[in-house]
Protein backbone atom coordinates (compact mmCIF):
# COMPACT_ATOMS: atom_id res chain seq x y z
CA UNK A 1 0.00 0.00 0.00
CA UNK A 2 1.41 3.44 -0.91
CA UNK A 3 0.60 6.51 0.43
CA UNK A 4 1.06 9.93 -0.74
CA UNK A 5 0.34 12.61 2.04
CA UNK A 6 0.18 16.26 2.63
CA UNK A 7 -0.36 17.24 -1.07
CA UNK A 8 -0.95 20.77 -1.70
CA UNK A 9 -3.72 19.90 -4.03
CA UNK A 10 -4.40 16.54 -5.79
CA UNK A 11 -5.53 16.19 -8.95
CA UNK A 12 -8.10 13.89 -9.92
CA UNK A 13 -8.48 14.93 -13.19
CA UNK A 14 -7.90 17.82 -14.80
CA UNK A 15 -11.72 19.07 -14.17
CA UNK A 16 -11.94 18.26 -10.87
CA UNK A 17 -9.45 18.80 -8.06
CA UNK A 18 -9.45 18.32 -3.96
CA UNK A 19 -6.96 18.57 -1.10
CA UNK A 20 -5.84 15.17 0.67
CA UNK A 21 -3.77 12.92 0.80
CA UNK A 22 -3.39 9.99 -2.17
CA UNK A 23 -3.65 6.10 -1.28
CA UNK A 24 -2.86 3.51 -4.23
CA UNK A 25 -2.69 -0.63 -3.49
CA UNK A 26 -0.32 -1.80 -5.56
CA UNK A 27 -1.47 -5.06 -4.04
CA UNK A 28 1.59 -6.04 -1.37
CA UNK A 29 1.69 -5.71 2.00
CA UNK A 30 4.72 -3.21 2.14
CA UNK A 31 3.78 0.13 3.64
CA UNK A 32 5.26 3.44 1.87
CA UNK A 33 4.81 6.91 2.15
CA UNK A 34 5.56 9.57 0.07
CA UNK A 35 5.61 13.44 1.21
CA UNK A 36 4.35 15.52 -0.90
CA UNK A 37 3.92 18.67 1.06
CA UNK A 38 4.30 21.99 -0.92
CA UNK A 39 3.54 19.39 -3.70
CA UNK A 40 0.55 19.14 -6.76
CA UNK A 41 -0.15 15.46 -7.76
CA UNK A 42 -1.09 14.18 -11.19
CA UNK A 43 -1.70 11.03 -12.31
CA UNK A 44 1.26 9.95 -14.63
CA UNK A 45 1.93 11.63 -18.31
CA UNK A 46 0.94 9.48 -21.07
CA UNK A 47 3.48 10.13 -24.02
CA UNK A 48 1.21 9.15 -26.96
CA UNK A 49 4.13 9.38 -29.51
CA UNK A 50 7.12 8.87 -29.67
CA UNK A 51 9.82 6.97 -31.84
CA UNK A 52 12.30 5.95 -29.29
CA UNK A 53 15.13 4.48 -31.47
CA UNK A 54 15.65 8.42 -32.81
CA UNK A 55 16.57 9.12 -28.47
CA UNK A 56 20.03 7.71 -30.19
CA UNK A 57 20.15 10.09 -32.71
CA UNK A 58 19.39 13.41 -31.31
CA UNK A 59 20.55 17.04 -33.34
CA UNK A 60 21.90 15.23 -36.06
CA UNK A 61 23.29 17.68 -38.79
CA UNK A 62 20.60 18.06 -41.52
CA UNK A 63 18.00 17.03 -39.08
CA UNK A 64 17.04 20.72 -38.21
CA UNK A 65 14.11 23.05 -39.59
CA UNK A 66 14.45 20.89 -43.07
CA UNK A 67 11.87 19.70 -45.06
CA UNK A 68 10.85 16.01 -44.21
CA UNK A 69 11.80 14.85 -47.56
CA UNK A 70 15.28 15.41 -46.36
CA UNK A 71 14.94 14.64 -42.56
CA UNK A 72 13.78 11.34 -43.94
CA UNK A 73 16.99 10.09 -45.73
CA UNK A 74 18.86 11.48 -43.27
CA UNK A 75 17.72 9.64 -40.69
CA UNK A 76 17.95 6.49 -42.12
CA UNK A 77 21.87 7.10 -43.46
CA UNK A 78 22.21 7.83 -39.34
CA UNK A 79 20.60 4.46 -38.47
CA UNK A 80 21.97 1.97 -41.49
CA UNK A 81 25.82 3.32 -39.88
CA UNK A 82 24.96 2.64 -36.22
CA UNK A 83 23.71 -0.69 -37.39
CA UNK A 84 20.53 -2.30 -36.36
CA UNK A 85 20.87 -4.98 -33.29
CA UNK A 86 18.77 -5.80 -30.01
CA UNK A 87 22.01 -3.90 -28.08
CA UNK A 88 21.14 -0.71 -29.78
CA UNK A 89 17.43 -1.06 -29.61
CA UNK A 90 17.20 -1.99 -25.97
CA UNK A 91 19.51 1.05 -25.13
CA UNK A 92 18.10 3.69 -27.11
CA UNK A 93 14.86 2.58 -25.24
CA UNK A 94 16.14 2.57 -21.90
CA UNK A 95 17.58 5.89 -22.70
CA UNK A 96 14.43 7.15 -24.02
CA UNK A 97 12.48 5.39 -21.31
CA UNK A 98 14.63 6.88 -18.32
CA UNK A 99 14.05 10.16 -19.71
CA UNK A 100 10.26 9.86 -20.06
CA UNK A 101 10.25 8.50 -16.45
CA UNK A 102 12.52 11.57 -14.83
CA UNK A 103 9.96 13.93 -16.63
CA UNK A 104 6.95 12.58 -15.30
CA UNK A 105 5.79 10.03 -18.53
CA UNK A 106 4.80 6.60 -17.02
CA UNK A 107 3.19 5.11 -20.19
CA UNK A 108 5.13 5.50 -23.83
CA UNK A 109 3.55 5.02 -27.07
CA UNK A 110 7.01 4.03 -29.32
CA UNK A 111 5.55 3.84 -33.16
CA UNK A 112 8.71 2.11 -34.59
CA UNK A 113 9.12 2.69 -38.06
CA UNK A 114 12.69 1.75 -38.84
CA UNK A 115 13.27 -2.11 -39.63
CA UNK A 116 16.83 -3.78 -40.78
CA UNK A 117 16.17 -4.40 -44.76
CA UNK A 118 17.14 -8.11 -44.37
CA UNK A 119 15.61 -9.19 -41.25
CA UNK A 120 13.44 -12.23 -40.98
CA UNK A 121 10.01 -12.44 -39.12
CA UNK A 122 12.18 -13.56 -36.31
CA UNK A 123 14.64 -11.38 -35.89
CA UNK A 124 11.96 -8.46 -36.21
CA UNK A 125 10.34 -10.75 -32.59
CA UNK A 126 13.92 -10.40 -30.76
CA UNK A 127 14.44 -6.57 -31.48
CA UNK A 128 11.07 -5.62 -30.52
CA UNK A 129 11.28 -7.73 -27.38
CA UNK A 130 14.82 -5.99 -26.22
CA UNK A 131 12.66 -2.50 -26.31
CA UNK A 132 10.11 -3.81 -24.67
CA UNK A 133 12.04 -5.74 -22.36
CA UNK A 134 14.41 -2.12 -21.88
CA UNK A 135 11.13 -0.09 -20.78
CA UNK A 136 9.61 -2.72 -18.56
CA UNK A 137 12.93 -3.62 -16.99
CA UNK A 138 13.04 0.28 -15.68
CA UNK A 139 9.37 0.17 -14.98
CA UNK A 140 7.52 1.92 -17.27
CA UNK A 141 4.65 0.80 -19.15
CA UNK A 142 4.74 0.39 -23.37
CA UNK A 143 2.92 0.65 -26.20
CA UNK A 144 4.82 -1.13 -28.93
CA UNK A 145 3.50 0.39 -32.31
CA UNK A 146 4.54 -2.33 -35.24
CA UNK A 147 4.76 -0.03 -37.50
CA UNK A 148 6.11 0.27 -41.28
CA UNK A 149 7.72 2.52 -43.69
CA UNK A 150 8.22 1.13 -46.94
CA UNK A 151 8.09 -2.31 -45.61
CA UNK A 152 6.46 -4.96 -47.96
CA UNK A 153 3.33 -5.04 -46.71
CA UNK A 154 3.29 -8.92 -46.05
CA UNK A 155 6.24 -9.05 -43.70
CA UNK A 156 5.30 -5.82 -41.89
CA UNK A 157 1.97 -8.35 -40.91
CA UNK A 158 4.01 -11.26 -40.77
CA UNK A 159 6.34 -9.38 -38.14
CA UNK A 160 3.18 -7.69 -36.56
CA UNK A 161 1.53 -11.08 -36.25
CA UNK A 162 4.35 -12.47 -34.76
CA UNK A 163 4.83 -9.83 -32.42
CA UNK A 164 1.70 -9.90 -30.99
CA UNK A 165 1.29 -13.72 -30.30
CA UNK A 166 4.99 -14.10 -29.25
CA UNK A 167 5.52 -10.71 -26.72
CA UNK A 168 2.25 -10.87 -25.61
CA UNK A 169 0.59 -13.20 -22.60
CA UNK A 170 -1.87 -15.47 -23.91
CA UNK A 171 -4.36 -13.84 -21.87
CA UNK A 172 -3.95 -10.14 -22.92
CA UNK A 173 -7.02 -8.51 -23.74
CA UNK A 174 -7.11 -6.01 -26.58
CA UNK A 175 -3.41 -6.07 -27.10
CA UNK A 176 -2.85 -5.42 -23.30
CA UNK A 177 -1.10 -7.88 -20.97
CA UNK A 178 -3.22 -8.83 -17.85
CA UNK A 179 -0.65 -6.40 -16.10
CA UNK A 180 -0.96 -3.15 -18.37
CA UNK A 181 2.70 -2.90 -18.60
CA UNK A 182 2.64 -3.89 -22.57
CA UNK A 183 0.40 -2.65 -24.98
CA UNK A 184 1.02 -3.89 -28.47
CA UNK A 185 -0.75 -1.83 -31.64
CA UNK A 186 -0.29 -1.58 -35.34
CA UNK A 187 0.87 1.68 -37.68
CA UNK A 188 2.26 2.72 -41.44
CA UNK A 189 3.90 5.49 -40.91
CA UNK A 190 0.92 7.21 -43.51
CA UNK A 191 0.37 7.36 -46.99
CA UNK A 192 3.36 9.24 -47.92
CA UNK A 193 5.05 5.76 -47.41
CA UNK A 194 2.94 2.91 -47.44
CA UNK A 195 0.22 1.70 -49.84
CA UNK A 196 -3.10 0.27 -49.62
CA UNK A 197 -1.69 -2.59 -49.12
CA UNK A 198 0.00 -2.03 -46.25
CA UNK A 199 -2.56 -0.69 -44.46
CA UNK A 200 -5.23 -3.31 -44.91
CA UNK A 201 -2.98 -6.23 -44.13
CA UNK A 202 -1.77 -4.62 -40.90
CA UNK A 203 -5.29 -3.79 -40.44
CA UNK A 204 -6.05 -7.07 -40.57
CA UNK A 205 -3.63 -8.38 -38.09
CA UNK A 206 -5.38 -5.90 -36.07
CA UNK A 207 -8.71 -7.18 -36.28
CA UNK A 208 -7.14 -10.84 -35.68
CA UNK A 209 -5.54 -9.57 -32.32
CA UNK A 210 -8.00 -6.60 -31.41
CA UNK A 211 -4.63 -4.41 -31.29
CA UNK A 212 -5.34 -0.46 -31.75
CA UNK A 213 -4.00 1.48 -35.08
CA UNK A 214 -2.30 3.97 -35.33
CA UNK A 215 -0.98 6.17 -38.12
CA UNK A 216 0.37 9.56 -39.02
CA UNK A 217 -1.35 12.08 -41.22
CA UNK A 218 -1.63 15.38 -42.93
CA UNK A 219 1.75 16.99 -41.63
CA UNK A 220 3.23 19.23 -45.45
CA UNK A 221 5.03 15.75 -47.13
CA UNK A 222 2.23 13.73 -46.00
CA UNK A 223 -0.21 16.16 -47.59
CA UNK A 224 2.09 16.23 -50.83
CA UNK A 225 2.87 13.39 -51.50
CA UNK A 226 -0.86 12.28 -51.29
CA UNK A 227 -1.98 14.92 -53.55
CA UNK A 228 1.07 13.94 -56.24
CA UNK A 229 0.92 10.64 -55.90
CA UNK A 230 -3.27 9.50 -56.06
CA UNK A 231 -4.60 13.05 -56.73
CA UNK A 232 -6.33 12.88 -53.18
CA UNK A 233 -5.73 14.42 -49.80
CA UNK A 234 -4.82 11.69 -46.75
CA UNK A 235 -7.57 11.40 -45.01
CA UNK A 236 -9.84 10.45 -48.20
CA UNK A 237 -7.57 7.67 -48.84
CA UNK A 238 -7.41 6.69 -45.04
CA UNK A 239 -11.26 6.81 -45.26
CA UNK A 240 -11.25 4.04 -48.56
CA UNK A 241 -8.79 1.89 -47.52
CA UNK A 242 -10.92 1.56 -43.91
CA UNK A 243 -8.39 3.65 -41.83
CA UNK A 244 -10.87 6.00 -40.13
CA UNK A 245 -12.61 3.99 -37.32
CA UNK A 246 -13.00 4.43 -33.36
CA UNK A 247 -9.69 2.07 -33.05
CA UNK A 248 -7.43 4.30 -34.95
CA UNK A 249 -5.30 7.25 -33.96
CA UNK A 250 -3.90 9.28 -35.74
CA UNK A 251 -0.49 11.96 -35.41
CA UNK A 252 0.10 15.35 -36.19
CA UNK A 253 -2.93 16.45 -38.19
CA UNK A 254 -1.47 19.97 -38.61
CA UNK A 255 -3.21 20.83 -42.01
CA UNK A 256 -6.76 19.60 -41.90
CA UNK A 257 -9.83 21.61 -43.03
CA UNK A 258 -13.04 21.91 -41.39
CA UNK A 259 -14.69 19.70 -43.48
CA UNK A 260 -11.90 17.10 -42.37
CA UNK A 261 -12.46 17.53 -38.74
CA UNK A 262 -16.24 17.00 -38.96
CA UNK A 263 -14.98 13.59 -40.87
CA UNK A 264 -12.24 12.63 -38.28
CA UNK A 265 -15.28 13.25 -35.74
CA UNK A 266 -18.26 11.28 -37.11
CA UNK A 267 -15.55 8.43 -37.93
CA UNK A 268 -14.77 8.15 -33.84
CA UNK A 269 -10.90 8.82 -34.39
CA UNK A 270 -8.40 10.32 -31.78
CA UNK A 271 -5.50 12.17 -32.57
CA UNK A 272 -2.59 12.83 -31.23
CA UNK A 273 -0.96 16.38 -30.99
CA UNK A 274 3.34 16.86 -31.56
CA UNK A 275 4.00 20.59 -31.41
CA UNK A 276 7.72 19.41 -30.03
CA UNK A 277 7.81 17.91 -33.71
CA UNK A 278 5.94 20.02 -35.79
CA UNK A 279 6.92 22.98 -34.54
CA UNK A 280 10.97 23.41 -34.55
CA UNK A 281 10.92 21.28 -37.85
CA UNK A 282 8.21 24.15 -39.82
CA UNK A 283 5.70 21.28 -40.62
CA UNK A 284 2.71 22.68 -39.11
CA UNK A 285 0.36 23.04 -35.96
CA UNK A 286 -2.31 21.27 -35.51
CA UNK A 287 -5.78 23.25 -34.74
CA UNK A 288 -6.07 21.01 -31.24
CA UNK A 289 -9.22 23.86 -30.21
CA UNK A 290 -11.19 22.76 -33.04
CA UNK A 291 -10.13 18.71 -32.65
CA UNK A 292 -11.34 19.27 -29.14
CA UNK A 293 -14.52 20.98 -30.13
CA UNK A 294 -15.86 18.57 -32.36
CA UNK A 295 -15.87 15.84 -29.66
CA UNK A 296 -12.21 14.03 -30.83
CA UNK A 297 -9.95 13.36 -28.20
CA UNK A 298 -6.82 14.67 -28.45
CA UNK A 299 -3.67 13.52 -26.79
CA UNK A 300 0.07 14.44 -26.74
CA UNK A 301 3.33 13.05 -28.36
CA UNK A 302 6.81 14.00 -27.95
CA UNK A 303 7.29 12.63 -31.48
CA UNK A 304 10.91 11.10 -31.67
CA UNK A 305 14.48 12.36 -30.64
CA UNK A 306 15.29 13.15 -34.48
CA UNK A 307 13.00 15.61 -34.56
CA UNK A 308 12.50 16.62 -31.36
CA UNK A 309 15.79 16.48 -29.38
CA UNK A 310 14.19 15.79 -25.81
CA UNK A 311 11.75 13.34 -24.86
CA UNK A 312 9.46 16.09 -22.15
CA UNK A 313 5.88 16.05 -22.62
CA UNK A 314 5.04 18.66 -20.01
CA UNK A 315 7.64 20.84 -21.57
CA UNK A 316 5.87 19.89 -24.62
CA UNK A 317 2.54 20.73 -23.45
CA UNK A 318 3.77 24.32 -22.72
CA UNK A 319 4.99 24.82 -26.19
CA UNK A 320 1.51 23.57 -27.55
CA UNK A 321 -0.25 26.26 -25.29
CA UNK A 322 2.35 28.83 -26.38
CA UNK A 323 1.62 28.14 -30.60
CA UNK A 324 -2.51 27.15 -30.34
CA UNK A 325 -3.27 31.27 -30.42
CA UNK A 326 -1.70 31.15 -33.55
CA UNK A 327 -4.06 28.74 -35.29
CA UNK A 328 -7.31 29.00 -33.06
CA UNK A 329 -8.41 29.66 -29.29
CA UNK A 330 -5.50 29.20 -26.70
CA UNK A 331 -5.27 26.77 -24.59
CA UNK A 332 -5.88 26.70 -20.86
CA UNK A 333 -3.11 24.42 -18.58
CA UNK A 334 -6.46 22.44 -17.41
CA UNK A 335 -6.75 21.38 -20.80
CA UNK A 336 -3.41 20.69 -21.74
CA UNK A 337 -2.87 18.79 -18.71
CA UNK A 338 -6.23 16.58 -19.69
CA UNK A 339 -4.94 16.17 -23.13
CA UNK A 340 -1.20 14.42 -21.98
CA UNK A 341 -3.02 12.28 -19.53
CA UNK A 342 -6.62 11.56 -20.12
CA UNK A 343 -6.70 12.21 -23.79
CA UNK A 344 -3.43 10.13 -24.21
CA UNK A 345 -5.00 7.08 -22.36
CA UNK A 346 -7.83 7.41 -24.34
CA UNK A 347 -5.92 7.17 -27.89
CA UNK A 348 -4.59 3.70 -26.26
CA UNK A 349 -7.96 2.44 -25.55
CA UNK A 350 -6.88 2.81 -21.82
CA UNK A 351 -9.31 4.34 -19.36
CA UNK A 352 -7.35 2.76 -16.27
CA UNK A 353 -4.27 5.42 -17.47
CA UNK A 354 -4.60 8.93 -16.69
CA UNK A 355 -6.55 10.02 -13.53
CA UNK A 356 -6.30 9.23 -10.50
CA UNK A 357 -9.24 8.11 -9.45
CA UNK A 358 -11.46 5.20 -9.02
CA UNK A 359 -10.70 2.13 -11.18
CA UNK A 360 -7.04 4.02 -12.03
CA UNK A 361 -4.30 2.07 -12.57
CA UNK A 362 -2.00 3.39 -10.11
CA UNK A 363 0.30 5.69 -12.30
CA UNK A 364 1.25 9.22 -10.33
CA UNK A 365 3.35 12.12 -10.17
CA UNK A 366 4.39 14.12 -7.14
CA UNK A 367 5.56 17.65 -8.25
CA UNK A 368 7.24 20.53 -5.55
CA UNK A 369 5.85 23.81 -6.62
CA UNK A 370 7.36 25.10 -3.15
CA UNK A 371 10.80 26.57 -4.96
CA UNK A 372 11.16 29.91 -6.58
CA UNK A 373 10.47 28.89 -9.78
CA UNK A 374 7.28 28.69 -8.80
CA UNK A 375 7.19 32.00 -6.57
CA UNK A 376 4.28 34.21 -6.99
CA UNK A 377 2.33 31.22 -9.15
CA UNK A 378 -1.53 32.42 -8.40
CA UNK A 379 -2.55 29.21 -10.11
CA UNK A 380 -0.62 25.78 -9.05
CA UNK A 381 -2.35 24.10 -12.37
CA UNK A 382 -1.37 26.29 -14.22
CA UNK A 383 2.29 27.01 -12.97
CA UNK A 384 2.57 23.49 -13.49
CA UNK A 385 2.81 24.07 -16.99
CA UNK A 386 3.82 27.41 -17.32
CA UNK A 387 5.94 27.54 -14.73
CA UNK A 388 9.94 25.85 -15.15
CA UNK A 389 9.91 24.93 -18.36
CA UNK A 390 12.19 21.90 -17.75
CA UNK A 391 10.89 20.61 -14.77
CA UNK A 392 11.08 17.04 -13.24
CA UNK A 393 8.60 15.46 -10.80
CA UNK A 394 9.83 14.98 -7.09
CA UNK A 395 8.78 11.19 -7.13
CA UNK A 396 6.89 9.16 -9.84
CA UNK A 397 4.88 5.91 -9.12
CA UNK A 398 3.50 3.01 -11.54
CA UNK A 399 1.68 0.95 -10.51
CA UNK A 400 2.15 1.31 -7.03
CA UNK A 401 5.97 0.70 -7.36
CA UNK A 402 8.44 3.85 -7.39
CA UNK A 403 10.53 4.48 -10.04
CA UNK A 404 11.59 8.08 -9.23
CA UNK A 405 12.28 9.50 -5.58
CA UNK A 406 13.85 13.33 -4.75
CA UNK A 407 13.97 13.34 -8.64
CA UNK A 408 16.28 10.30 -9.03
CA UNK A 409 15.30 6.78 -11.03
CA UNK A 410 15.08 4.20 -8.42
CA UNK A 411 14.92 1.64 -11.24
CA UNK A 412 18.42 2.56 -13.17
CA UNK A 413 21.84 4.82 -13.30
CA UNK A 414 20.72 7.45 -15.79
CA UNK A 415 24.39 8.33 -15.73
CA UNK A 416 25.30 4.91 -16.86
CA UNK A 417 22.25 4.21 -19.11
CA UNK A 418 23.59 7.19 -21.06
CA UNK A 419 27.07 6.29 -20.56
CA UNK A 420 26.47 2.76 -22.31
CA UNK A 421 24.40 4.32 -25.37
CA UNK A 422 27.35 6.77 -25.96
CA UNK A 423 29.69 3.37 -26.20
CA UNK A 424 27.44 1.53 -28.24
CA UNK A 425 27.30 4.49 -30.98
CA UNK A 426 31.24 4.83 -30.90
CA UNK A 427 31.78 1.33 -32.06
CA UNK A 428 31.11 0.27 -35.29
CA UNK A 429 28.41 -2.79 -35.22
CA UNK A 430 30.09 -6.64 -36.07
Amino acid sequence: MLTVTGARRVLVDPRTERDGDVVVDDGSDLETTLDASGCVVTSGLVNAHHHLLQTAFRTLPGTRGVPMADWLPTMAAAYARAGHDPELYGLAASAGAAEGLLSGVTTIADHHLNWPADATTDDTVVLAGATVDAVRGLGGRLVFVRGSARDDPEHAAASADAIAGRLLHERAVGGVDPDGRLQVAVGPAGVHSDGEATFRALGEVAAQHGLRRRTQANEQVDTAIALERYGRRPLDLLEEWGWLAPDVTIAHLCDVTADEVARLADAGVSATHAPGCDVPMGWGIAPVAALADAGIPVGLGTSGGGSNDAGHLLADGRLAMQVSALVGQQLPARQVLGMMTEGSAAGLGRPELGHLGAGSAGDLCVWDVSGVADAGVADPVGGLLWASPGRRPKHVVVGGRVVVRDHRLVTGDEREIAARLAERLARTPV
